[in-house]
């Protein structure tokens, strides 16, 4: 394992890291098992952005016994509300939803206190002047946490942040799709930017962002490397061919001011394949013959079961039905494996109203309430 110094926190992070959030279903064995392979590896940074105690628990069990070992990626304003995820910024709520994430993991402190998700500069400029942001920087002098980053998928919000000092490292989304697209545009029909032979022109607001980073020593740590998984399917690529975990690992990497990739892995399997980078040659990292088909397509529009389209009303857990159905038209046939899973969902996809709140929070522009139908359609069949 290779390690990079996460900006100016000084932190020696892995370049492979734990992106946990896939940990609900899973069994407390297996959960140590993917621990205990993580420290064996060398991998020691982890992500917890989920407000489910139940995965918060098997974190804090899995990272116990070697605590001082593992970098800890925490996130203010992450809130479990009647089953759900809810992200806020009102201090009472954030410090409990804070305090529960210390109990959960069995910690008395976290090394990455994380301003989560911000994606719209009325937000970013609101929280300037927030007790939400003096409540943070108050758990910095007191030790509690280390350092303070943020969560964003925006480019010109992470432009933003460095510029202004706030925040020593930031974590954001990185993949050649999404590099694609210009800031805060849902249409392909916006991405205006070609891939060409030898890499990725990506737009030149995220091209100024990481150069900003570079330059400003504020680290990159890097979620949604994989694009949700549509990067190893050669029909739903933008770039007509299927791109293997080595090559997206490597392409986020090569991105300026990036120390780690936060892969999200839920088996042995899918955790042996992100290793696989630390021994990969140079040709089976090499990205470029896959990019060198780039289309104008891209991933906005389609769901990385990044959870932020909740609350729902109904309470339906919108990514799982997502990843439920991504999964299901993939075969000629429904398995029985994924009905069985669907129907185990404490609330279907027909529970839908059709209110379209979900998509307004949506950070990539999927039409949520089309894909509930379509989804309880294929299942109820």
């Amino acid at each position: 394992m290779q390690y990079r110094t996460l900006g100016k926190t000084g932190l020696k992070v892995s370049e492979i890291g734990f992106g946990a959030e896939w940990l609900g279903p899973h069994s407390e064995e297996e959960c140590m098992t993917l621990f205990k392979i993580c420290e064996e590896n060398g991998i020691n940074i982890v992500d917890c952005w989920m407000p489910d105690p139940s995965i918060r628990r098997k974190i804090g069990n899995g990272i116990r016994a070697n605590r001082e070992k593992w970098i800890v990626q925490g996130h203010f304003g992450s809130l479990w509300i009647n089953n759900q995820y809810e992200r806020a910024r009102d201090l009472e709520r954030v410090k409990v939803a804070f305090q529960d994430l210390l109990t959960c993991l069995q910690t008395d402190y976290i090394d990455l206190g994380m301003i989560h998700y911000v994606d719209e500069e009325k937000e970013f400029e609101s929280i300037l002047s927030s007790d939400y942001l003096k409540y943070i920087q108050d758990q910095k002098a007191a030790g509690v946490i280390r350092h303070i980053g943020m969560s964003t998928h925006n480019p010109a919000i992470g432009k933003l942040a460095v510029q202004h000092g706030l925040v020593e490292m930031i974590l954001f989304s990185i993949n050649p799709a999404f590099d694609l697209l210009p800031p805060g545009q849902v249409s392909v029909d916006n991405v205006t930017e070609d891939m060409v032979a030898g890499g990725c022109k990506i737009d030149p607001v995220r091209q100024e962002f990481y150069q900003l980073c570079q330059e400003n020593n504020v680290g990159l740590t890097v979620m949604k490397a994989y694009a949700g998984g549509r990067l190893f399917d050669a029909q739903r690529s933008p770039f007509g061919v299927a791109m293997t975990p080595d090559q997206c690992i490597h392409y986020a990497l090569t991105r300026p001011a990036v120390a780690s990739v936060l892969t999200g892995f839920e088996t042995v399997e899918q955790l042996q394949q992100a290793l696989h980078y630390c021994e990969a040659s140079e040709a089976e990292k090499d990205f470029v013959p896959a990019l060198e088909k780039a289309s104008r397509n891209s991933y906005v529009g389609q769901c990385t079961y990044c959870g932020h389209c909740l609350p729902c009303p109904k309470n339906i857990d919108i990514a799982m039905v997502n990843k439920l159905y991504d999964l299901a038209v993939m075969h000629e046939e429904l398995p029985d494996s994924l009905r069985e899973h669907y129907r185990n969902l404490s609330v279907h996809a027909d529970a839908c109203i059709q209110c379209h709140a979900c998509e307004k929070r949506c950070p990539f522009g999927v039409k949520i309430a089309d894909r509930m139908v379509k989804a309880a359609g294929l299942f109820r069949q």
